[in-house]
Formats: structure tokens, sequence, C-alpha cells
């Protein structure tokens, strides 16, 4: 199969579709920019700040995509390019977009407030709570995986540990330097791109060198203070800046695929079960994660996102058109694999890993426009380790946010009294990131993916199930949100059955008990939530 065809049907499918079934959901959502967004009705200069639709776009891009979308697919390929490839595009389109979508635009229309306070609304204070345990036991299963990419790619690759550290001070600068003196975003997109030209420069003559546990050290500490600042000071600039990185990493592949013309090796279909990975039913769709649907989106979306957005009318360029360049990007990890590995699939994953196999793919595509192969490998892999970092920032902060959120009530978030020890910020980032450093250590990353995936996956379903109730609440129609609310309780609720057991005859006793305690947690909010899902009309500042 010629990987060209693939990726101009997955180019050409996703733009048709933003233009259709994206304006189609907006439609329903009803966008008006004389709509005050909460950036400007509740800016802070921490958490809730307008800004440009290319800065957020790059924070939210730069946060959603992680390596989720690289790894995933990667992994999904040994049971055929093609089931794969047809879930990243029909998931993306009809369930991952739509889910990114009407989850940024629900938390606009709730005052910039999180999922979490929307499902307290309209289902309840003990549904908000539950939810709330549900989301951050997911966060920490992103922290540790994310957290143990990041350290062994900068482990193998000591230039991209270099340039990642140089280019967290470029961002600090970028940011101070642009509120401090309002420039002009394009020639501090400039200047700011020279200076991440530098970073890569330097990483090449002054590689840092350490080993997995220090970077894990270093990374957690890293992102438990970029979660307590103000986003323009870090999060925000890095994000934007980031995104040219990981734009030009896009960009570059997909030329250089075109220019290589490649065929697929891998087949096209394997069979409906794998021997190390299970049946494709429910497997696939939870291990492909993000590159279809992530419910880690919604909680970026609600959490930081909602709170930037300068215009309603953003909201579908930002929420729908982010997820599809990352199905896109899932896309281009597919071919990678399908490219790359021509042996077996599955011995050249455990031997290489989907980053490498990722990394040497698309730098071989590269090498078409010129590029030396090893620079073109290095590129991709800081590409990815960004992708990761930038989840992490966001991850971290969301974390923190709904730990405190757990511990609060409306009453208390509506006063102005001071929040107490289980509220304040800089105690709940420690309680998070010492969270995630324990389970980063455990160093259970081929077992942790399925079970991440899989709570992923069920969060997504949760967070379309808080987006169906709102929508109900407004008499809306909200069946293009039901049904794959449904399809995802279906196939989250079945994986996690099946890892609970598989964990369990393995031996791992903490992913056992976090996936246990996931499906209880989701069985019981989907029965709490099932119970107003009915339409009931509402209006106001939500509709």
């Amino acid at each position: 199969m010629s990987a060209v065809v693939l990726m101009i049907i997955a180019i050409v499918t996703t733009l048709i579709a933003y233009r259709t079934y994206g304006t189609y959901v907006a439609g329903v959502l009803r966008l008006n920019d004389e709509n005050s967004t909460p950036a400007h009705t509740h800016e802070d200069g921490v958490d809730f700040v307008p800004s440009s639709r290319p800065v957020v776009l790059g924070h939210h891009f730069a946060s959603i995509a992680g390596a989720g979308p690289i790894v995933g697919p990667i992994i999904a390929i040994s049971f055929g390019w093609l089931p794969a490839f047809i879930w990243i595009l029909v998931g993306s389109i009809f369930i991952g977009a739509v889910h990114d979508f009407t989850s940024l635009v629900a938390s606009i229309r709730h005052r910039g407030r999180t999922i979490s306070d929307i499902v307290e609304d309209y289902v309840g204070v003990t549904a908000k709570r539950l939810f709330v345990l549900f989301a951050f036991a997911a966060l920490l299963l992103v922290i540790g995986v994310f957290t143990d990419i990041v350290a062994r790619t900068f482990e193998a690759k000591p230039e991209v540990a270099t340039t990642s550290a140089a280019f967290v001070a470029l961002a600090f600068a970028y940011g101070f330097f642009t509120r401090k003196f309002a420039i002009h975003v394009v020639p501090a997109t400039i200047v700011g791109l020279a200076g991440l030209a530098g970073c890569v420069w330097l990483g090449t003559i002054a590689p840092i060198q350490a080993d997995w546990s220090l970077w894990v050290g270093v990374t957690l500490a890293y992102v438990g203070v970029a979660a307590v600042i103000p986003v323009w000071a870090l999060l925000q600039p890095r994000d934007y800046l980031n995104s040219y990185l990981l734009y030009a990493m896009l960009g570059a592949g997909i030329l250089g695929l075109f220019v290589t013309a490649p065929t697929i090796q891998i087949e096209a279909f394997t069979g409906l079960r794998h021997e190390q990975l299970g049946p494709m039913f429910p497997i696939l769709f939870v291990t492909v994660a993000c590159g279809a649907i992530s419910g880690f989106h919604s909680l970026v979306a609600s959490g930081t996102t909602s709170k930037q957005i300068d215009r309603e009318t953003d909201a579908k360029f930002i929420g729908y058109g982010g997820m599809l360049l990352e199905a896109v990007l899932a896309v281009l990890a597919l071919i990678a694999a399908g490219v790359a590995t021509t042996a077996g699939h599955s011995a050249a994953l455990a031997d290489a890993g989907p980053i490498a196999i990722f990394s040497n793919g698309v730098g071989g595509f590269m090498t078409a426009l010129g590029l030396p192969l090893e620079i073109a490998i290095s590129f991709v892999a800081l590409a990815v380790s960004a992708f990761a970092l930038t989840s992490l920032d966001t991850c971290t902060r969301l974390a923190r946010l709904l730990f405190s959120e757990f511990f609060s009530t409306r009453e208390t978030r509506d006063s102005l009294k001071r929040p107490g020890l289980l509220a304040n910020r800089y105690f709940a980032t420690a309680i998070v990131v010492a969270l995630g450093a324990g389970l980063t250590f455990t160093k259970s990353f081929s077992a942790a993916w399925p079970v991440f995936g899989a709570a992923n996956q069920l969060l997504a379903a949760l967070a379309l199930l808080a987006v169906a109730v709102w929508l109900a609440k407004l008499g809306r129609n909200n069946l293009f949100v039901v049904v794959p609310m449904f399809f995802m309780f279906a196939v989250t609720v079945v994986a996690l059955g099946q890892l609970i057991l598989k964990n369990f005859a393995d031996g791992n006793i903490v992913l056992t008990a976090i996936a246990a305690t996931l499906l209880a947690l989701g069985l019981v909010l989907l029965v709490l939530a099932l119970g107003v899902l009915r339409p009931t009309k509402v209006t106001g500042e939500h509709a």
C-alpha cells in the first residue's frame, strides 16, 4: 500500500470534516462573539489571560498531543495498518474532535470552570467528587507514563536534554518581555524561533549526559514549578514556540514522505486477536488512545484553554481543528511504523520502542529534504520530547487544580476567603509530584500504557456524558454526543475488566488497584448521570 495515498486520504478527509461536521457541531453549540469569554470576564493574569488564536492553538495542540498519538498507533499497528487507520479517522472526526470541541465550549459557557464543576452543576456534588477522583487518577497515569518517556529520551539523546533545558529559559524570557513590553506577536515570534534554533544548536555542541533516575527527578521538579507559576510566564510561551517545532516536524515529515513515496510493509490486517495485546476489540481502541480520542483533552480544554480563548468562534478552530491535526500526526506515526518496520513488528517494538521507531521512520523521510539522517532523527526525538514535556506541564497544573477542587465547594470558590491547606496550589502540586514520582519509579511503562489508554478513554466517555447532560438541560439535540459516549463506555469497561484480570495474574497489584478503582468510579458516575440525562429546558448564561 502506498504511504502517500494514506496520507492524502487522511489530510483530505480531515479538511472536509472540519468544514462540514465541525460546522454542524458549531451550529448546535451556537457560538457567538458577542458573548464575553471567561478570559475577559475573569482575567487575573495567572490562569485567565485573553490570547490570540495562534497562541491558544499553540498551547492547546502542544498540550494535547503529547506522546499519545505517536506511541498508541505504533503499538496498535500490530493488528494491521487498516483497522488502526480507520479508527484514527472515524474516531477523531466523530468522537475525539466532538469531545474536545464541546468540552471547550461547555467550559467557556460556565465561566471557564472545569468539566468536574459542570458535573457538579447538573449531576450533583457526589458525582463531581467521583469525577475528580477518576480524572486525578487518570492524570497521575499520564504523569507517570510521560515522565518515563521524557527521561528515557534524555538518557538516550543527551543533545535533546540540553536543547529542552535551554528552551525553558528561552520561554521564560519570551513570556516576560512580551508581557512586560507588549511586543507584537509577529516580531516576538521571529525572535523566539531564532532562539529556538539556537537552543537546537546548543544541544549539538553541549549535550548533557545523565541517567534515567536523575532525569526523572529533574523532570518532576520542573513540572512542579511550571504548575504553579502564571501561564504567561512559561506555559503559554513554551507551548506557543513549541508548536512551531511540532508543526515543522509534522510538515517536514509529510513533505519527506511525499518525496520518498514509500510502501507500507506491514500487513493491512493481521487478525482479530494479537498474541501479546489480546483481542482487537476493545484493545485496538484503547491502544490508539490520543490518536482518535482522549479524555485528557477535556481536562486541557476546560482547565487551561477555555481560560485563554479571546472569542467564542475561536473554539471551533482550536477544539475541533486541534484534534484533527493530532489525527494527522497519528497517521504519520502509523506510516512511520509501517514503513520502517520490515521485520516482525512485535520484535522491533520490544527492541527499539515506539519512540525510536517513530524517530527513525520520520527521520528517514526527512533525509529526502537534504537533512543528514542522524540530525533528522535527533530533530524528531526533540519534537517528541517537546510533545511529552508540554503535556506534562499542563497535566501537572490540571492535577493541581483537580486536587484543590476536590476539597472545595461552590461556596468556598465564590467567596473571597483564603483557601485552606488542601486547596492551596503549592501543597496540591507537591502531592501531585510525589504521587507521580511513585508511579514513575515502578518502571512499569509497558504495563501502564494499556491502563492509561483505557482510563483515558473512559475519562472521555465521562466528559461526553457531562456535555450530553448539559445539552439535554438546554433542550438541544445531543445525539451526536450520546452515541459516541455509549460506544466509549462499552469499549473501556470491557478493556478495564480485561486489564484488571491480566495485571492481577501478572502480580502487578498497583495497576490492578488503579484499574479496578477507575472502573468502579466510572460505573457509579454513569448510573448517577443517567438519572438526569433527560431534556429539561434551562436558560441563562450557560446557554
